[in-house]
C-alpha cells in the first residue's frame, strides 16, 4: 500500500497517523485500533493496560536525570466521528481514509479525516517509542467513545492511572493553551407516534434538504451555520398552513455532535395544491438562501415525487412534531461575559429519526455554567410536556472549571515564548473535553489541552495543518524536556 504521508516532518507522528487512518476506529468500533495499541506498546516493551471498555493506558518510565520529575499524562482519543458526502461509496468499517496531500494540508476524498483525535494519538505513539527525548515519567491515557458521550472516561478505572500533570492533545487551534470546557449532556426527545391510513387521492413527495456544510456543534456553533432539521421544520410548518399536509416520514443529520447537513420528509398533499406546493417550497429555497448566503451557500431544497404510502402521522402527531422542530432550542443560547467571544450556552439538534413506535430527536446541550445547561433542559422537557413527548438525558459530561493557578500552564507560555517569540494565549473552548471527567476520575491535577490547527472536524471537509502539527510536537516535546523537577 502506498504511504501518502510518507517524507512529512515529523516522520513518526505522520507515520502513526497514516497507519491509524487504515483502522476502523469509528465510535463504537475501536476494539481494531485498541489491540493495535496494545501490540504497539508490547513491541516497544512498555507497560500496558487494556481496560474492558477498551481504552489503552501505556506507561514509560523516565530517562536518566528524570527520575524524580512529576509524572506527565498524554491524553487523546482513539474514536472519530464517520460521515462522508451523501454521494460517496464509502465503508468507514473496511475502507482506509482516501488520504491526499494539499499543500500544507492533509485532506481527504469526502470523509471525514479522523485527524480528531488520531493526530494526538500519533503524537503520543512518536514519544513513546522514542529512543532519545528526554522525558519524565509518562502514562498515555487513549480513551474510546469520545465522540458519543465519553464513555471511555466515564468507565476509565483510576487505579490504573495517576500523576501529577495532564496534558490533553485534544484541542484544534495553534498557539492556544484551553484551561476550561464547556459540559454537556445528549439530550433526547421520544414523540410517540399515532399513525393513520393515509388517503389514497392524495399524491406524495420526498423532500430533502442538502448541501449544507454542517460542522462541530461545539467548536463550530457560533458561526451561524444553517441547520437542516430546523429548516425542514420552517418548512413544513409553513406547508401545513398553506396547504394542509400529511408526513409519513422524517429523517436528519448523521450525529448528535455535528451541525446537521441534511434532512428530508415525506410527505402527502392534495392533487389540486401540487403547484401551490412547489411554489411555497420554490419561495422558502430563496428564503433560505438569501439568510444563510454567506455561512451555507449551496443548500439546495429538492422534490421527488413517491408512491405507496401506506400510512401518516395522526393530526396530533403532526402537530407535535412541528411544534418540537419550531420550538426547540438551536444554536448559540448564551455567550460569556468573562471571556470575550466565547460561547457560554448552546443547543445543538444534530439528528431526527423516525421508527415504528416513535419520533426521535437527539441534542447536544453545551455549557461551560451547570445551571444553564439544566436551564436549556428544562425549557426543552417544558416542549415536551406541552405535545407530550418523553424526555431522556444521556451521558451527562461535568464541565472543567478555569484555574487561576497551574504550573503546567505557565511552563508552556515560557516555552512559546522561547521558541516562537510570541505570547501564547490561554482560552476557554465551547466544547466537551475529557477534562472535566478526568478532574473527578484521577483528582484535581494540574490540567492543561493543546493540539495543531485542524479545520471543519466532523464534516468531509476535515483538514490539517502539516506545519503546524511539527510545530506543536516538537513544542510538547520541549515542555516535557522541561519537567525536570
Amino acid at each position: 500500500m502506498v504511504n501518502v504521508l510518507s517524507g512529512l516532518k515529523p516522520e513518526a507522528v505522520f507515520k502513526h497517523f497514516e497507519e491509524l487512518t487504515r483502522i476502523p476506529r469509528g465510535s463504537g468500533n475501536e476494539k481494531q485500533v485498541s489491540d493495535y495499541l496494545v501490540k504497539f506498546a508490547k513491541d516497544n516493551g512498555l507497560e500496558v493496560i487494556q481496560e474492558e471498555c477498551l481504552n489503552v493506558i501505556i506507561k514509560k518510565p523516565a530517562t536518566e536525570g528524570y527520575e524524580n520529575a512529576k509524572t506527565v499524562i498524554l491524553q487523546g482519543h482513539m474514536d472519530m466521528v464517520c460521515t462522508k458526502n451523501e454521494d460517496l461509496d464509502f465503508d468507514f468499517t473496511k475502507d482506509p481514509i482516501p488520504l491526499m496531500v494539499d499543500g500544507d494540508m492533509i485532506r481527504t476524498k469526502g470523509t471525514t479525516l479522523g485527524a480528531d483525535n488520531g493526530i494526538a494519538v500519533a503524537m503520543i505513539m512518536a514519544i513513546l517509542e522514542s529512543k532519545d527525548l528526554p522525558h519524565p515519567p509518562l502514562v498515555a491515557l487513549i480513551t474510546v467513545a469520545e465522540e458519543t458521550g465519553m464513555d471511555g472516561v466515564l468507565n476509565l478505572n483510576p487505579e490504573n492511572v495517576s500523576g501529577d500533570i495532564l496534558i490533553n492533545i485534544d484541542s484544534e487551534e495553534e498557539g492556544t493553551i484551553l484551561a476550561s470546557c464547556a459540559g454537556g449532556v445528549n439530550n433526547i426527545i421520544h414523540l410517540p407516534i399515532e399513525w393513520n391510513e393515509a388517503d389514497a387521492n392524495k399524491i406524495g413527495y420526498k423532500i430533502s434538504i442538502k448541501g449544507l456544510i454542517g460542522g462541530h456543534s461545539g467548536i463550530e456553533i457560533n458561526k451561524n451555520r444553517a441547520n437542516a432539521i430546523k429548516l425542514l421544520g420552517r418548512l413544513l410548518e409553513s406547508l401545513d398552513k398553506e396547504i394542509g399536509i400529511d408526513i409519513a416520514n422524517i429523517s436528519g443529520g448523521e450525529k448528535m455532535n455535528a451541525i446537521a447537513k441534511m434532512s428530508e420528509a415525506v410527505v402527502m398533499i392534495n392533487k389540486d395544491d401540487e403547484e401551490k406546493f412547489k411554489r411555497i417550497v420554490d419561495e422558502h429555497q430563496k428564503i433560505f438562501t438569501n439568510e444563510f448566503v454567506t455561512s451555507d451557500p449551496n443548500i439546495n431544497i429538492s422534490l421527488e415525487k413517491v408512491d405507496g404510502i401506506q400510512k401518516v402521522f395522526s393530526l396530533k402527531t403532526k402537530k407535535g412534531l412541528i411544534s418540537i422542530l419550531r420550538l426547540i432550542p438551536n444554536g448559540v443560547q448564551t455567550m460569556s461575559a468573562d471571556i470575550e467571544g466565547l460561547v457560554e450556552s448552546s443547543n445543538n439538534i444534530g439528528v431526527i429519526t423516525t421508527s415504528e413506535e416513535e419520533i426521535r430527536f437527539d441534542s447536544a446541550v453545551r455549557s461551560s455554567v451547570k445551571s444553564l445547561k439544566k436551564e436549556i433542559n428544562d425549557r426543552i422537557q417544558n416542549i415536551c410536556d406541552l405535545v407530550g413527548a418523553k424526555m431522556e438525558l444521556v451521558a451527562d459530561y461535568p464541565e472543567w472549571e478555569f484555574k487561576v493557578e497551574s504550573p503546567i500552564r505557565d511552563l508552556m507560555a515560557e516555552v512559546y515564548k522561547d521558541m516562537f517569540g510570541k505570547e501564547v494565549k490561554v482560552d476557554a473552548i465551547h466544547a466537551g473535553l475529557e477534562c472535566g471527567f478526568l478532574k473527578e476520575k484521577i483528582g484535581d491535577i494540574d490540567m492543561v489541552s493543546i493540539g495543531p490547527n485542524v479545520y471543519d472536524v466532523h464534516t468531509p471537509n476535515e483538514h490539517i495543518s502539516i506545519s503546524s502539527t511539527k510545530r506543536v510536537f516538537e513544542f510538547l516535546c520541549e515542555v516535557l524536556k522541561r519537567i525536570k523537577e
